[in-house]
């Protein structure tokens, strides 16, 4: 994705990064004061929490969600890559072969809105091609946590990993790793031009 052609937005970001880089979790934490408004004492939101926001859902959107992830998966798992091998000339053969990575990171936006969908069309595809691990990023809200319908869809999606980091800040721990987050392989999903 092309990144922004706002000198004054690319420096703000470059700023950013340089910030997660050297200062890990200190620096996490200092931003979400600084742009969200809430102190945490803990980056990562526990499963339990994930688990009680999916059981805490309106009946109707707990079915939507639920459907949907469903819907996602079967259509994933139909259009699933898969190995192929050709022989050409004397014998050579040619192959392709889909390996899936070993640790992706998931950006879902937040602040005004919840973006659970996000997390369902990012998350389990990766899933069904069988990456091993996945780290979703959410900013917090005024509480602290993340929405409750986009914990809920992590639950449903087969998240290992949920942050409270939102922003170029997310993304700098994606990339690079801090004290709490290892870094991953890609970086997939939404985000302003600051994510971008």
């Amino acid at each position: 994705r092309a990144t922004s052609r706002d000198a004054g937005i690319r420096d703000r970001t470059a700023a950013v990064v340089e910030r997660v880089r050297r200062d890990g979790d200190v620096a996490l934490r200092e931003m979400a004061r600084e742009f969200d408004g809430v102190t945490l004492t803990s980056l990562e939101v526990p499963r339990t929490l994930w688990r009680a926001a999916l059981d805490g859902l309106d009946p109707d959107v707990r079915r939507v969600l639920e459907r949907a992830a469903a819907n996602i998966r079967t259509v994933h798992e139909a259009f699933r890559p898969v190995s192929s091998e050709v022989t050409t000339v004397d014998g050579v053969r040619i192959g392709r072969r889909p390996d899936p990575l070993g640790r992706v990171g998931v950006y879902a936006p937040g602040g005004r809105a919840a973006y659970p969908s996000t997390v369902l069309m990012t998350a389990i595809p990766a899933r069904v091609a069988g990456v091993a691990e996945l780290a979703l990023c959410v900013p917090p809200g005024t509480d602290g946590l993340p929405p409750a319908s986009t914990l809920a869809a992590a639950h449903l999606a087969g998240v290992d990993e949920v942050y409270r980091v939102g922003g170029a800040q997310a993304i700098a721990a994606l990339a690079y790793g801090t004290e709490s987050i290892r870094p991953v392989d890609v970086i997939v999903g939404p985000g302003n031009r600051y994510v971008s």
